[in-house]
């Protein structure tokens, strides 16, 4: 079948042919009718990851899909062939840049039935993104204060209407052509990275989410009350996640350095810092398909590519300032 992979870390992806998924008992095969594109693909290409993912080469990327049930394997009871599904295949078993994909039951979702299967591959990784980010890690609560950074991106753009939901009163920094956009969403505040410096601006906030890094999540941790929490999904990453991904005594002391820094920081002002690799969850997509049917959360496409577009859809994310998800449709 037909996929796209890079055959060597560091170098480009391409379009090639690869062996039909196999199927387990516990898997369902489906076709793929879109992928969204996320910046972990880029990250795993580049060879980020590969401490904490040692993928082995060639490997077809892709972290989002949406498609159709085509068959099951003989332990899967909960879907059936011709289900509109959308998941986050889980680490070790992604590959949505290709015709067909298995994956495992426990990853996987009856698509939101109000919203095409387009839309519905721009939601996975940045909706559990913001889940783990805002209910399981963060216990966001109504009236509490969360700021949420890149408001107008894939993750800032859900990760407000989810806020919003659970009753916070949400910050969030967008550029000022943005700025529109992120108020229709449910932010209460907009601060205009461009002309304004949240530091200044903001203060007391109960949580952060942080998708940038560097400076910005030292800045972050200013602005939290004592006790508050600054997550972080661009990184660096901490011990909890060394230790998660079962990482050996030494590596786990390296990964634990890379955010040493910012935890003393953290530790100081008297707030915390965590990293949030997030994890698939096919219980979590079903909760977050009945807020899309409710018309609590709507998914944000800002771009889409055909299938043969695959390379150009990872460089147009690269160089950013797409509204929301950029989205490949199917073969």
């Amino acid at each position: 079948m037909k996929a796209f992979a890079f055959d060597k870390y560091t170098h480009p992806i391409r379009q090639t042919e690869v062996p039909e998924p196999e199927v387990g008992d516990r898997d369902v095969l489906v076709r793929v009718a879109a992928a969204g594109v996320n910046p972990v693909d880029e990250k795993i290409r580049d060879g980020e990851f590969k401490a904490i993912l040692p993928y082995k080469t060639p490997l077809v990327l892709g972290h989002d899909v949406a498609g159709t049930v085509i068959r099951t394997g003989a332990s899967v009871t909960q879907f059936t062939p011709g289900d509109q599904v959308f998941a986050r295949p889980r680490d070790g078993r992604i590959g949505t840049f290709a015709e067909r994909i298995a994956i495992d039951e426990a990853d996987l979702a009856l698509a939101p039935a109000t919203i095409s299967l387009v839309e519905a591959a721009s939601l996975p990784v940045v909706a559990l993104t913001a889940w783990q980010a805002l209910v399981v890690r963060g216990k966001v609560q109504p009236g509490q204060k969360v700021l949420i950074h890149a408001g107008a991106g894939g993750v800032g753009a859900i990760s407000i209407q989810l806020a919003k939901h659970l009753g916070a009163q949400v910050a969030t920094t967008a550029s000022g052509k943005n700025a529109d956009v992120v108020r229709d969403l449910g932010a209460d505040i907009v601060i205009d990275y461009r002309t304004q410096d949240f530091e200044a601006e903001l203060s007391g906030y109960d949580l952060v989410l942080d998708s940038l890094g560097g400076e910005n999540l030292a800045k972050s941790l200013r602005v939290l009350r004592p006790g508050g929490k600054a997550i972080g999904i661009s990184g660096p990453p901490d011990p909890a996640l060394a230790k998660a991904a079962g990482l050996n005594p030494v590596m786990r002391l390296a990964v634990a350095a890379l955010s040493a820094k910012i935890r003393r920081q953290a530790k100081k002002l008297g707030v915390s810092y965590e990293f949030l690799f997030m994890a698939a969850s096919g219980d979590q997509l079903r909760r977050i398909a009945a807020l899309v049917d409710d018309g609590t959360l709507r998914p944000v496409v800002g771009k889409t590519f055909s299938f043969d577009q695959t390379p150009q859809a990872l460089t147009a994310l690269a160089t950013g300032g797409t509204r929301g998800k950029t989205v490949i449709t199917g073969p």
